[in-house]
């Protein structure tokens, strides 16, 4: 079992329950899924930019991505309908603790002149969302085979109904908000 699971299962839902009160074990807030998402604008004019990003994001999640096609046809952007313009990959289980252990208390503390992560990212009903500026924080990713520096959204989806909730379910986890 996973030490974040294994942490929840123990320790986190108990913490939950008393500190907001739940009559049902069903009502403790917990992490669904958490879905990683790159943006690849340039792949307008260079599909090969848009199978570097689908690789960078395999080797950072561990699993397949998905290219996300545009909807609409935007001709000041060069777009075409169809068009694929970025991927995501959406974790669950196992692999959705991993890849939440190794963030933690690999990754983010890599970043330079870190001070935490701030909490006003809550979208009001209990989802996080953490935006980072380049890949090359996650220690899978080699400097030399980068074609280009990326930013991506990592979305956190829970089951809690407010960002309260939220809030003290990932700082269970170890999630490092500033103060």
């Amino acid at each position: 079992m996973n030490r974040l699971k294994a942490k929840y299962n123990d320790e986190i839902m108990k913490d939950l329950r008393e500190q907001f009160n739940y009559s049902n074990i069903m009502e403790i807030p917990r992490l669904e899924k958490i879905v990683v998402n790159m943006g690849v604008g340039d792949a307008t004019t260079n599909s090969k930019l848009l199978d570097a990003a689908v690789e960078d994001l395999e080797i950072i999640t561990g699993q397949k991505p998905v290219i996300t096609k545009s909807k609409k046809a935007i001709a000041g952007f060069k777009l075409r309908e169809g068009q694929g313009i970025g991927c995501k990959v959406t974790l669950r289980g196992d692999n959705m603790y991993n890849f939440l252990d190794k963030l933690i208390s690999i990754t983010l503390p890599r970043v330079r002149d870190f001070r935490g992560i701030s909490t006003k990212s809550f979208d009001g009903r209990g989802n996080y969302t953490l935006g980072l500026t380049e890949q090359l924080i996650f220690s899978e990713i080699d400097y030399d085979k980068i074609v280009k520096v990326r930013g991506m959204d990592i979305v956190f989806v829970t089951t809690a109904k407010t960002n309260e909730e939220a809030l003290a379910l990932l700082k269970g986890f170890g999630m490092p908000f500033k103060k």
